[in-house]
């Protein structure tokens, strides 16, 4: 009988591609990892692995063995899920993850309303990058957690992993006002269409810009909207806080692409803000087969929710 450790690590192995990155994610040692992959062989009489260098590749068997994994290990969060509906009430620990945005503007709320109507439900929310967050959730590091994509850097699909959508905001183009235009008091310009956004992108390719930090989506969202504009961005400072980015702007030193919940506060006189045809989308991710589980469902309609008005049913049900 294979053991069910075994193919979550072959398939976390698949995910990371090398022992050492399976080992840290799990809080193993690469000897272990190694150990118990060398069991998992033996139980299923064929190789699962050939060494590359310094990587595994998985043969052919294994990567089938993967896609059993993948389908067992739904099986388990479903029937988990069961068990959790048969008990009375909501208790225990809920490890959700969580980008900035969102955390400031849609979590506290979501967690007043879960604990009012579960308050044996212990929720305990970690900042996590989306681009994190399917290995956090494969590893089991989180239960549940807030993802975004953008029309520039959609998300692919993750296997063992499912989302539900949650909301959609708009995306502005932040620049230093000009002091002799005046300023609206509330920055809700007209779209920009698909065929002008590139030329009011344009309009400040020569000028530094502001992006999040390498690595993020919100980098790369910035980098290839550029692109696609037909230039590509000289970035001069690097920012993940957007706030922070919106002082930077205020301040002259570049222009930069926010979201509408990155905009705190009244609007700040000396930022212009041009609304884009574009979108950030985001989601509520957890296993698969988890979808079922109360606490996972409680948290979801807590952060459904907790959408601000402005916001409130660009989500979708489901």
């Amino acid at each position: 009988m294979l053991d069910v450790r075994r193919l979550r690590l072959l398939r976390e192995l698949a995910r990371r591609g090398t022992i050492a990155a399976v080992a840290e994610a799990l809080a193993f040692s690469p000897s272990a990892v190694s150990q118990q992959l060398a069991v998992l062989e033996r139980e299923a009489g064929l190789p699962l692995l050939e060494r590359t260098g310094r990587r595994v590749r998985l043969t052919p068997a294994a990567q089938n063995l993967v896609r059993h994994a993948e389908a067992v290990l739904e099986r388990l969060e479903r029937a988990d899920a069961d068990l959790a509906e048969a008990r009375s009430g909501l208790a225990g620990v809920l490890r959700v993850g969580s980008f900035p945005t969102a955390t400031r503007a849609i979590v506290p709320a979501a967690l007043v309303h879960l604990a009012r109507r579960h308050p044996g439900l212990e929720p305990r929310v970690r900042e996590t990058d989306p681009a994190a967050v399917a290995h956090a959730l494969r590893a089991g590091d989180l239960d549940v957690a807030l993802v975004h994509e953008y029309d520039f850097v959609p998300a692919p699909p993750e296997p063992g992993l499912a989302t539900r959508p949650l909301y959609e905001e708009a995306m502005y183009l932040a620049a230093p006002a000009v002091p002799a235009v005046p300023h609206p008091a509330v920055p809700h310009p007209a779209a920009a269409t698909g065929a002008d956004q590139g030329a009011v992108l344009r309009t400040h390719q020569d000028e530094p810009w502001i992006t999040a930090t390498p690595g993020t989506l919100c980098h790369a969202m910035t980098v290839r909207a550029c692109q696609a504009a037909g230039f590509t961005p000289r970035i001069r400072h690097q920012v993940d806080e957007f706030d922070t980015v919106l002082a930077l702007v205020a301040a002259g030193q570049g222009v930069a692409v926010v979201p509408q919940l990155g905009m705190t506060g009244p609007p700040d006189p000396a930022v212009a803000l041009t609304r884009l045809h574009m979108e950030r989308r985001t989601k509520v991710a957890f296993r698969s087969g988890a979808a079922a589980h109360p606490a996972v469902a409680a948290l979801t309609a807590a952060l459904r929710a907790s959408v601000p008005p402005d916001l409130a049913g660009t989500g979708g049900g489901g």
